[in-house]
């Protein structure tokens, strides 16, 4: 028998990759295996340090900015989404580009410059600095669009009561957060026009549910993920504000802390849209060896989109 301490652990059902992620990263696999390396990637291709890393062993060059990349190089935008002036400059010098942004984020730049050309105002509801605000803020001309963080910006914004608004959204953002939000900019101006479809992806809103079934129920919470990925933090914000009050945010098994997990009995796992599964199953590993484990998977959606490669990788690589 054992002398390992028992350790229910509730596995969330969906984690881990999303199909934009997925698309992303077969996206700079097939450019590898068509063009040859190196392969210039503008910014980390998904926010996930284990990822990046294999993908570096393969050939591809991650950078920042395009100056980087030497003229006439193929170069992948990333699943985040670029300024337009990206494209532009990538054009100018004879680079040739792919575009792995995801299609939910792309949704989103289409229906600004929409609501842009038909004479309104735009307001993103998002978190200043990341690459898909700047990307999405970056889709139409300086002042164009103005960002929201909290429900206390919403006082500070310059428009008129009746001046003709619209709204979009950062797709990696928490729930209540960005409903507390909306929630403000319909209180000041009820006719602003709400995204046809939320902005907020399938993948984002279908992990905070699962997280949010098992938070009040485990010791504690461990979300496998980077942390500079803004979809993984919420999930971790999620599980604390639900009633998992030990919840750590773990890139990989020697990050976590252990001392979170004293005398617990019970815990609840899932995974950031850019972890792997790879990442979960040796998060389980280290969990067994201090721990005799007793695996529950809570499902509360299941995922069957995909999304086709971009056209320059869609024939047929030998």
């Amino acid at each position: 028998m054992s002398d390992k301490p028992q350790l229910n652990v509730f596995l969330c059902a969906p984690r881990g990759f999303c199909a934009g992620v997925v698309r992303a990263i077969e996206v700079v696999e097939h450019a590898l295996r068509k063009f040859g390396a190196p392969i210039y990637v503008r910014h980390e291709i998904v926010h996930n340090r284990y990822v990046v890393d294999g993908l570096k062993r393969k050939g591809a060059i991650f950078v920042e900015e395009l100056s980087e990349a030497p003229d006439g190089a193929h170069v992948i935008f990333s699943a985040h989404g670029v300024p337009k002036s990206v494209p532009q400059e990538a054009e100018s010098r004879q680079l040739l580009a792919i575009d792995a942004t995801c299609p939910l984020v792309t949704k989103v730049h289409r229906e600004a410059e929409i609501h842009y050309r038909r004479g309104r105002k735009i307001v993103l509801v998002g978190h200043r600095g990341h690459i898909e605000v700047v990307g999405t803020m970056g889709q139409l001309p300086e002042g164009a669009v103005v960002l929201v963080e909290k429900p206390e910006d919403v006082a500070a914004l310059p428009f008129a009561a009746n001046e003709p608004l619209a709204y979009v959204t950062q797709t990696t953002l928490s729930m209540d957060d960005m409903a507390e939000v909306v929630q403000a900019l319909k209180a000041r101006y009820p006719q602003i026009i709400s995204p046809h479809k939320q902005d907020v992806c399938y993948a984002t809103s279908n992990r905070q549910e699962a997280v949010k079934q098992i938070a009040a129920q485990v010791d504690a919470f461990i979300v496998v993920g980077s942390p500079n990925s803004s979809n993984s933090q919420r999930l971790r914000e999620v599980a604390e504000r639900n009633g998992c009050a030990r919840a750590q945010l773990v890139p990989r098994a020697v990050d976590i802390d252990w001392a979170q997990l004293d005398g617990i009995a019970s815990v609840g796992v899932t995974a950031g849209a850019s972890a792997p599964e790879v990442l979960v199953e040796e998060i389980l590993d280290a969990l067994a060896e201090k721990f005799d484990l007793i695996l529950d998977t809570v499902t509360t959606a299941t995922e069957d989109v995909s999304f086709p490669l971009p056209r320059e990788l869609r024939e047929r690589v030998a």
